[in-house]
């Protein structure tokens, strides 16, 4: 069990012995999909023993292009949201932009996500903190995994302990990002870590205007983090990934989630 653990609700423990596994689409593209993606993960997760959170954007601020899809907004997204929570009896997370949205977000969500490129943003950790939820802090590409110590500690600042750092990624020159596994180690001295196998083989504003990525490569970054040891793993899934609105090079097809997170239990099983 990690130093750090703690309850994200009251069925769901981080830094225990059992995974949390965050997934869902990138973005809220429909209703119906949220609807489809978490009935379909809760089944799997649910048989092979995994904690899982649903994950979607009501906003993805940060896309390459100002043409590229963002999402339904605050105000639908979190109904979407609030009805996948109710309707499965699951907890969810979603990312969380500018300070001012964390208030709206946390009547509804029980984990706020803080953008990789925004993991610096003193005012946008503290009012995550100060909203009393789970704040999953994403490792910026340019960061290194000591230093996302100070990310933390501007959460703790306002009394919140319940903090998770998130894998995903170092710039390695232009479009690429490479993964250091000293950094699950090193970060894992901080807080509980949750390896994103999605992002980590994406290829920033590389496909012309869009992000590009290498989702053939995800499942041996997987294993391997699962090797080093994680507490648990963020996986964008989505039915026809070819055909998803944001991210579709790096997300896991549905149809193959179940095959990936039954070789990742077994590779946890072989190293403990």
């Amino acid at each position: 069990m990690h130093k750090n653990a703690f309850n994200i609700d009251q069925k769901t423990s981080v830094g225990s012995d059992h995974w949390v596994l965050f997934s869902g689409p990138c973005v809220i593209e429909s209703e119906q999909l949220c609807v489809d993606i978490a009935g379909k993960m809760k089944e799997v997760c649910e048989e092979l023993g995994i904690q899982y959170v649903f994950k979607a954007s009501f906003d993805k601020a940060n896309r390459t292009a100002v043409s590229s899809f963002r999402g339904p907004g605050l105000d639908k997204g979190l109904e979407v949201l609030d009805n996948i929570k109710k309707t499965f009896d699951l907890p969810v997370v979603t990312d969380v932009h500018e300070s001012y949205q964390v208030k709206e977000l946390a009547a509804v969500v029980d984990v706020i996500q803080i953008p990789a490129f925004l993991c610096r943003q003193t005012d946008l950790l503290v009012a995550a903190g100060n909203s009393g939820k789970t704040v999953k802090i994403k490792k910026g590409q340019f960061m290194a995994a000591g230093d996302m110590e100070y990310a933390v500690n501007k959460v703790k600042s306002t009394g919140n302990d319940k903090i998770l750092l998130t894998e995903r990624g170092t710039t390695f020159g232009y479009h690429n990002l490479v993964v250091d596994f000293r950094a699950l180690t090193t970060m894992r001295e901080i807080a509980p870590v949750i390896f994103d196998v999605t992002h980590s083989v994406q290829q920033p504003g590389g496909a012309g205007g869009k992000s590009g990525g290498q989702r053939q490569f995800a499942p041996y970054l997987a294993r391997a983090a699962a090797a080093v040891g994680v507490d648990g793993f963020f996986i964008e899934t989505h039915p026809n990934p070819e055909k998803a609105l944001s991210d579709g090079p790096n997300m896991i097809p549905l149809s193959e989630m179940k095959d990936l997170l039954e070789m990742l239990i077994k590779i946890k099983k072989a190293v403990n």
